[in-house]
């Protein structure tokens, strides 16, 4: 038998393999020109969308035999992924129905599949964007108006449901609210009574619901200028006030209009029955909020109007920037290119929309979407972009919040803080001081002055002193932060006092010259415990505070030339600061010793502080104890020291997911071998293309370890909350009483801070904190404690209720 036959002349096999990798390329060239066409359709070029329109449909319907499946997948990936779009695709898709009614059939199927699938999944956006396209597919003429009100109804229907979290009733209320503005003026002119009949079933629920979590959500406390409404209260007016113009909006595109005549004339497909899937205990539903407003038309001078407040154009522009945003942050200069060519920039005065609506996502409560700096990046190269109007539109801005601040939420405070250090850094730290004069006559701890002072603490750690100097009048001498070099008690004058200063002095030079952990532990030894702990040597919980005192001090401030020196000294000794570590009031002691050295260089006390809680030093509780102490009172409403209480909980929320995905793998690791060995003992079973190998497979006693190492971190992150929560109750209660007793005002600047404080460790760490409500309520936030504190928390357990 010849095995090389097809080489000595026959080339059947070899051209029919080559037809068929011929015919497969030339097919996925299609494919990927069908894409590309559909993906740009209605992007700028010299013809009209409805021109483009018309030639793709023409390519699609001769395509359709062929590539029908392709087709139907890209047009709902663009339906879902470009809602901005929504109404050229629905246009194209009511082309190709009114042209081939089985294809329109199997669209309408797809998005239906597709808008379950969502729900099912908790794809709230892609949900809601699905929904959006089956009602413009009414306008289209592909839908029947009657099937579309009662999928709307059925949806309505959820806002019944009981006992459910008002999260879930409010999401299916505001999926039927934000896409009224695409069909209204449809229903109202077929179904009006049916429409009217819906709209009454939204005002009841409506006047219903609690609006608890609302001041939780605020950025400003006041309603003046502009007041701070909630979300659904807000599109709720809008649709109110759209209704009352006969549900004509001028913001949407709406090139189906142009194809009435071929639209008007095809067959209409009913939604089938659509049941909203049931709640359960693992749904996660988007968070209320309250919608940011900023301008009004008077603060924009020339030029087209800012739609009003309650015009529902403002929703669909803030809608749609959200939109560009969300696509484009990863690319800052992408984003800024989108923001600014923005379809309908003429109609409307668009760099105070865009500065509007990135401010809103920088102050988003609880949190912002993404980080702080992808904000100010961007706002960087808008401002580069439009050198010409957008630093003034952004100045103005800045101008506002300063104005507003004494009312601002503390998150938002510190964003706000945050953001304008890293802008000024960017453009040369230039600014017009002079005008903010009038707040040097203000208490220190009015937000005014409290916000230029972090404001300069944060520009020294994206600059230098000198700088920071320089860059300040002089009236403003008073908010300048000190030069940040450590404060090194044992070479101060009044070293020669200090009982540890001869050993300090002893371990420098042992430093220096390389010595061991060991012999350092030596050198200690010489120094004898003073202090409180003085006659319990040899307790379990005994602990030298001057042996801690002059090593912590004498070893960083050896290694103060820079965060690196730092951290080698902290590597180089874990031995001695372990052995010096053994209880809560060692590592709180050693956290004030690293406050003693730093105090003037808050940068260094958060990274070295960071550094101890990564390296096992100090724990996560012992740090929040010790920011509550007497000792750092005149700190308490600085800025830094939240971060580091910030960072410590960030710190023991990462440590608990990740044993919890570990605990999690190995389970499923150990439930797959275990299948797999029952799978191998019957012989008919087919075999398993990977089995997990017995180097992979967990043992029972490695998944109970797991459990009990979960089971411990649990525990320790509930004390670190109650720690915090408990502390924060206290000195609030204390305020409280002696305010009351002293006839005095409570509300002070200090206690609208620390009641802030209390409110944004609650938000921020709101996943983690939702854990442990029931013991909170049980043990720290009961019945007898004073409203203005336990209000925190209910607007807390509101948020997701």
């Amino acid at each position: 038998m010849n095995r090389r036959r097809h080489h000595d002349g026959d080339d059947d096999g070899y051209e029919h393999r080559n037809r068929k990798r011929r015919r497969v390329s030339e097919n996925q060239e299609i494919e990927d020109r069908l894409e590309s066409l559909i993906l740009r359709v209605g992007e700028r070029s010299t013809s009209s969308v409805e021109s483009n329109l018309e030639g793709l449909v023409s390519v699609l319907e001769a395509d359709l035999g062929t590539f029908r499946l392709k087709i139907l997948r890209i047009l709902s990936d663009c339906a879902v992924k470009m809602p901005e779009k929504c109404t050229i695709y629905t246009t194209l898709v009511g082309l190709l129905n009114a042209k081939n009614y089985k294809f329109g059939g199997e669209f309408v199927d797809h998005m239906v599949k597709i808008f379950k699938e969502s729900l099912k999944q908790c794809k709230w956006n892609n949900a809601r964007y699905s929904l959006r396209f089956l009602a413009d597919l009414v306008n289209c003429h592909v839908i029947s108006a009657s099937s579309l009100l009662q999928l709307l109804d059925t949806m309505i229907d959820v806002s019944n449901e009981d006992p459910v979290p008002q999260v879930r009733r409010d999401w299916y209320v505001f999926a039927v609210l934000s896409t009224l503005p695409w069909v209204g003026r449809d229903l109202y002119e077929k179904k009006e009574t049916s429409l009217e009949s819906l709209l009454l079933r939204i005002e009841v629920y409506l006047n219903k619901r609690s609006k608890k979590h609302h001041n939780a959500l605020r950025v400003w406390s006041v309603d003046a200028p502009h007041p701070q409404e909630e979300y659904l209260d807000c599109l709720w007016a809008q649709i109110r006030k759209l209704r009352q113009d006969n549900w004509a909006e001028k913001h949407l595109q709406r090139p189906y209009l142009s194809f009435d005549s071929i639209l008007c004339e095809a067959l209409q497909h009913n939604l089938p029955q659509i049941v909203p899937p049931p709640h359960h205990e693992s749904y996660e539903y988007p968070m209320p909020w309250v919608v940011y407003r900023m301008f009004d038309y008077t603060d924009c001078p020339d030029g087209p109007n800012l739609p009003g407040a309650h015009s529902i154009e403002r929703f669909l522009i803030e809608e749609h920037l959200h939109h560009i945003i969300e696509m484009h942050h990863k690319e800052r200069k992408d984003c800024a290119a989108q923001l600014l060519a923005f379809p309908y920039k003429n109609k409307v005065p668009l760099e105070y929309c865009i500065v509007e609506v990135i401010f809103a996502e920088l102050f988003h409560m609880p949190t912002p979407r993404y980080l702080d700096i992808v904000y100010g990046s961007i706002l960087i190269e808008l401002c580069k972009l439009h050198p010409a109007t957008l630093p003034q539109v952004l100045a103005q801005a800045t101008e506002i919040l300063f104005m507003r601040i004494d009312s601002m939420n503390t998150s938002c405070f510190d964003r706000f803080v945050n953001w304008f250090s890293y802008h000024l850094s960017n453009f040369k730290f230039t600014w017009s001081w002079e005008e903010w004069d009038s707040c040097l006559l203000l208490d220190m701890e009015h937000p005014r002055p409290k916000f230029i002072q972090e404001v300069l603490q944060k520009c020294l750690r994206l600059s230098y002193h000198q700088r920071i100097v320089e860059m300040m009048p002089e009236t403003y001498g008073k908010l300048l932060p000190v030069q940040p070099a450590p404060n090194y008690k044992y070479a101060s004058e009044e070293a020669a006092s200090l009982a540890g200063t001869q050993v300090a002095h002893q371990l420098v030079v042992a430093i220096r010259q390389k010595c061991t952990p060991e012999e350092v532990i030596n050198i200690l030894k010489e120094l004898p415990n003073s202090g409180e702990n003085a006659d319990q040597e040899m307790s379990e919980t005994s602990f030298n505070p001057l042996k801690i005192d002059v090593f912590v001090q004498t070893l960083l401030n050896l290694g103060s030339k820079s965060f690196s020196h730092s951290f080698a000294a902290i590597s180089k000794f874990h031995l001695v600061f372990k052995a010096l570590a053994e209880s809560e009031e060692a590592q709180i002691c050693i956290l004030h010793n690293v406050f003693e050295l730093w105090q003037n260089h808050q940068q260094m006390m958060v990274v070295i502080i960071d550094k101890l809680l990564k390296t096992q030093i100090v724990d996560c509780s012992a740090v929040a104890t010790w920011i509550f102490s007497k000792e750092m009172t005149g700190e308490f409403t600085k800025m830094y020291l939240w971060e580091i209480l910030h960072l410590t909980i960030r710190k023991m929320n990462k440590h608990v997911i990740k044993l919890t995905i570990e605990l999690n793998d190995a389970k499923e690791k150990l439930s797959k071998a275990d299948s797999s060995s029952s799978d191998s003992e019957d012989e008919a079973a087919p075999k398993r293309k990977k089995p997990v190998t017995t180097v992979d497979k967990p043992t029972e006693e490695m998944v109970e370890r797991m459990e009990e190492k979960l089971e411990a971190a649990n525990v320790d992150q509930k004390r670190l909350f109650l720690i915090v929560f408990q502390r924060f109750i206290m000195i609030l209660s204390e305020h409280l009483v002696r305010s009351d007793t002293d006839g005095r005002d409570p509300d002070t600047d200090w206690y609208r801070w620390t009641i802030g404080r209390l409110q944004q460790v609650f938000l921020m760490h709101h996943e983690q904190v939702q854990k442990y409500s029931s013991t909170l309520e049980t043990l720290l936030f009961t019945s007898d404690l004073d409203s203005h504190i336990l209000d925190v928390f209910h607007q807390f357990v509101a948020l997701r209720a």
